[in-house]
């Protein structure tokens, strides 16, 4: 945490530096980052809001689309900085060589830089909201706080994946198609309530699934009016699952940190 506040300008500016850097040399340059989930996101609008509109898929008045969306903007976080953040110590194997850098900021660099796309569509998320006569509520504040805990969940995953990486790069691939499963295992286009009665056993496991804690958190803060107290239970595992990666992230970068500059 010291070494966080003693280079909270550093990590600023090379978090900037990282997203403005990912596009250098395109003719779009920074644009190509939000093109692709906007486009997947006016894609599920075409789909489900125009050729085949429906409903959301409990009992709410509240469009498929813009359900859907306010599960899958959560999820393109994830991804984005799941998949960039375990790659951060071979991005920047030049600074990990020098002696003085502390390489323990360079997780936390990529999810920073993962989070300007984030924000510009929680933006989008709630353009749609009251472009579709939605009326604000208090509630819409825990979006600051389910946020917070989809950094926190990722930046705690990213410290493992991004030390193990190093040595095991066959790993970003293994990332990608976990990713993939877990785009279609996460109640992100199916509501919870759909699971099959023969599977319901599973139920539990869909339900403290991390991730679906912080989407469920999105819809309810913008469609339900639930606070986050009402779903303590969820919110103790949640943190617990988050405390326990930290943990783990912390022990696995120590062993492997020194290692590190002989590997790359």
């Amino acid at each position: 945490m010291s070494d966080f506040k003693k280079n909270r300008n550093l990590i600023w500016e090379l978090s900037k530096n990282d997203f403005k850097k990912r596009y250098a040399g395109s003719s779009l340059g920074r644009v190509w980052a939000f093109v692709q989930p906007l486009v997947t996101v006016v894609l599920y609008y075409f789909v489900f809001g125009l050729v085949f509109p429906g409903r959301s898929p409990y009992d709410s008045p509240v469009p498929y689309v813009m359900w859907l969306t306010a599960g899958l903007v959560p999820w393109f976080f994830l991804n984005e900085a799941v998949t960039t953040g375990a790659n951060a110590m071979n991005e920047y194997n030049y600074l990990v060589k020098k002696v003085v850098f502390k390489v323990g900021i360079l997780p936390l660099i990529k999810t920073i830089s993962a989070t300007f796309i984030h924000i510009f569509f929680i933006f989008v998320l709630l353009v749609m909201y009251f472009a579709y006569g939605f009326k604000p509520s208090f509630q819409l504040i825990q979006l600051l706080y389910y946020s917070f805990c989809l950094f926190m969940l990722v930046l705690a995953i990213t410290y493992t994946t991004s030390a193990v990486t190093v040595f095991f790069k066959d790993l970003l691939q293994i990332i990608n198609i976990l990713l993939q499963v877990g785009m279609w295992g996460t109640p992100i286009l199916w509501h919870i309530s759909s699971i099959p009665e023969k599977v319901k056993f599973l139920e539990p496991i869909f339900r403290f699934n991390p991730i679906y804690y912080i989407i469920e958190g999105y819809r309810s803060s913008l469609f339900e009016g639930t606070w986050v107290h009402e779903r303590w239970l969820d919110t103790l595992v949640f943190w617990a699952i988050v405390a326990i990666l930290f943990a783990l992230g912390a022990y696995v970068f120590k062993k492997l940190r020194p290692l590190f500059a002989d590997v790359l």
